[in-house]
């Protein structure tokens, strides 16, 4: 995030950044404590509905070389293989919420509560 900026603007600027993509961007799945390790302080991850893209918007995506090398569709199993145990257990969670339509609460990937 950028100073002055909210968590869901950044979220919006990111994405047409990283992407080119100027997809709507929907409720909050997840809220996730990252303790400090990884990064020298703790910090909160927020993961945010993209809604589910059409083919024309799938084939606009414009990566910027500087900062990303690829894309890829993947379920479960190739999302888990493919990401930090971290960042799985997040996906996973997002994945839960958007279908139950509710808002995980994770601490380090692992659901609270």
């Amino acid at each position: 995030m950028e100073a002055d900026e909210s968590p869901y603007a950044a979220v919006v600027r990111e994405v047409l950044e990283e992407l080119s993509l100027a997809a709507p961007i929907g409720r909050l799945l997840v809220v996730d404590w990252v303790p400090p390790g990884r990064h020298p302080s703790d910090g909160v991850m927020l993961v945010y509905d993209g809604g589910t893209l059409h083919p024309d918007q799938t084939a606009a995506i414009s990566l910027p070389a500087q900062e990303l090398r690829s894309w890829a569709w993947c379920d479960h199993a190739a999302a888990e293989r493919r990401l930090t145990g971290v960042l799985a257990r997040r996906v996973a969670a997002a994945s839960r919420a958007r279908t139950e339509g509710t808002t995980a609460y994770l601490e380090d990937g692992y659901i609270v509560g």
